[in-house]
């Protein structure tokens, strides 16, 4: 009696799980078994961004390819859960939209979009980068720099705006 409970309990378990899986499917909509992989390690807790890809991505960045760099952090964060490779995915969309006589919108309403990102997931919401080749290191300066980028004012009209320096 007491072995038909237990097979009894665990067939009733077996089909919470998968049924719990099942709805998880249905609600993510994953589009590959890639995507499955990723959400089920973000579900487990056991997410880690790919160091090797972020580290090449970082290369591209200093030479100024961001728009590679931003590829490449991307398939390293797919999940888009690690506050650092946001801040820097914000920041190359920051780097490719500035411009001397007027700044790229929609780059920098994506790159706002991934400051927020980095934001939110960072510890007491505040997120600091030690990077020497950055002249922003945190991300609410950054987010402050995008705003400030998106926003209309007299000062877009100076002649003086080219004289500024890119961060």
């Amino acid at each position: 009696m007491r072995r038909v409970k237990f097979i009894q309990t665990l067939g009733i378990v077996w089909t919470l799980v998968f049924a719990a899986f099942i709805i998880w499917l249905y609600a993510a909509a994953p589009q590959t078994i890639t995507e499955v992989a990723t959400g089920a390690s973000v579900a487990a807790g056991t997410y880690q961004v790919d160091e090797a890809r972020f580290n090449e991505a970082l290369e591209l960045f200093r030479r100024e390819q961001y728009a590679a760099a931003r590829a490449e952090w991307m398939r390293a964060d797919p999940a888009q859960r690690d506050a650092r490779t946001q801040f820097y995915i914000a920041y190359a969309f920051y780097r490719q939209g500035w411009g001397r006589v007027y700044n790229d919108n929609e780059l920098f309403q994506q790159g706002l979009d991934a400051a927020n990102r980095a934001i939110a997931l960072s510890p007491e919401r505040t997120l600091t980068i030690s990077d020497a080749d950055l002249q922003m290191h945190t991300a609410a300066e950054l987010k402050a720099e995008l705003e400030g980028g998106l926003e209309r004012s007299l000062g877009d009209f100076s002649p003086l705006r080219v004289l500024r320096e890119r961060k």
